[in-house]
């Protein structure tokens, strides 16, 4: 479950994380008057305009801009709220920006110049260990900086059972070459995000820019937060920030009837039992010619509504030319799914446009190919893994 920047920042300050202050609105009165209170609260009498949509590179698109009065703030929060918001991670048409974050301007003059890093938090799962990611480039895409200077990133393993250890954020400080207050105020910044982190149960914390403020504070200027939705029922508090607008609807309809799907670019659907017969059920579309349109894992109890549902899932996507449906019958009777897809078929009448390719292996699965054959749809029926691939080929062509 993603985070919007403001909410990931609410978060991380409350696990003592020093970050750029700001608030959210909604138009471009709630923008000026946002304004006037962080000049009130902060001092700051510029501020940044930040569209808050679940996606990166919100600056390149135009989604970033900086105002240097009231003015000009009302103006860019004006043009940035409604705009459909192209970036390197949204999809082609864009997202539509619902609301700006207005943040305090914290490249304010001082002693020294201000600093980026870059900083996340993951699992690496090679060694089942925790890792803080970081480099002195921060504000640049981290890709960039990995392929042309690989040198300037460092990688620290975290033991979970140990959890961060003080000689490891103060190498974390020093290999970013901070030394004086910066250099504590890092290992403290460190800390409470690793402790963020943990406390959240999260599974990415990406924090580009770290900033080094020009009187050496450590601040995170954005937020990027990605919660582990398996650990969503020790935190409802953070369960209720979840924006089902910035969500693919189709998978939060699925979310919602207990489907676990997954929206996909292919021209195949898929309606599987079990997470690794699905996984070798896209290797089997693609092998075919075809393209995986979805993951979809119908579960144990592929029953006549559930099965209707999972159609009517996949028939949202205009792009797919023929469904394959490969379910083993363990728990599950194939003859009962069998029924199952026959009685969906019927009720669905002319929404099924586009070919069904049925394999059922496992209990009753001769029984189950009798109901597919007899039932006089335009179902096709298969045994083995290559004869569902042909039939699948063979429906795309």
């Amino acid at each position: 479950m993603n985070l919007h920047e403001y909410q990931g920042k609410e978060m991380l300050s409350s696990f003592g994380v020093a970050i750029q202050r700001g608030i959210v609105a909604k138009t471009a009165t709630e923008a000026v008057a946002a304004a006037k209170q962080l000049t009130e609260t902060t001092g700051t009498s510029w501020h940044v305009v930040k569209a808050q949509i679940h996606a990166g590179g919100r600056g390149k698109g135009g989604g970033v801009k900086l105002a240097k009065n009231l003015q000009e703030l009302e103006t860019i929060a004006d043009a940035i709220l409604g705009m459909q918001l192209i970036t390197p991670q949204t999809p082609p048409e864009g997202k539509k920006v619902n609301q700006v974050l207005i943040a305090e301007d914290v490249y304010y003059p001082g002693a020294s110049e201000p600093s980026e890093y870059y900083m996340s938090v993951l699992l690496n799962r090679a060694t089942g260990k925790n890792m803080i990611m970081y480099s002195t480039e921060g504000g640049m895409d981290i890709e960039a900086v990995a392929e042309a200077t690989p040198h300037l990133i460092f990688n620290e393993e975290v033991d979970p059972a140990m959890g961060l250890m003080p000689f490891q954020a103060r190498k974390i400080a020093f290999n970013l070459g901070l030394s004086g207050n910066a250099f504590k105020e890092m290992t403290k910044f460190v800390s409470a995000l690793y402790k963020a982190y943990v406390g959240s149960d999260a599974s990415l914390f990406e924090i580009n820019p770290v900033l080094k403020t020009s009187d050496d504070k450590i601040i995170a200027v954005d937020a990027k937060v990605t919660l582990d939705e398996n650990g969503l029922f020790r935190h409802k508090e953070l369960e209720a920030l979840r924006d089902l607008s910035e969500e693919n609807p189709v998978e939060v309809e699925a979310r919602e009837v207990g489907l676990n799907y997954v929206d996909l670019d292919g021209n195949v659907g898929c309606m599987v039992n079990g997470a690794g017969l699905a996984m070798a059920t896209m290797d089997l579309i693609k092998q075919a010619g075809g393209d995986p349109a979805n993951f979809l894992d119908v579960g144990g109890t592929a029953d006549a509504a559930r099965v209707e549902t999972a159609f009517r899932l996949i028939l949202k996507d205009p792009n797919v030319k023929a469904i394959l449906i490969n379910i083993f019958g363990g728990i599950v009777r194939c003859d009962r799914v069998a029924q199952g897809i026959v009685d969906a078929y019927k009720n669905l009448g002319d929404a099924i446009q586009v070919p069904i390719i049925v394999r059922l292996q496992g209990t009753n699965a001769d029984i189950a190919k009798e109901l597919i054959d007899g039932s006089g749809l335009n179902v096709l029926s298969a045994t083995a893994f290559q004869e569902a691939a042909d039939k699948v080929q063979q429906a795309i062509n």
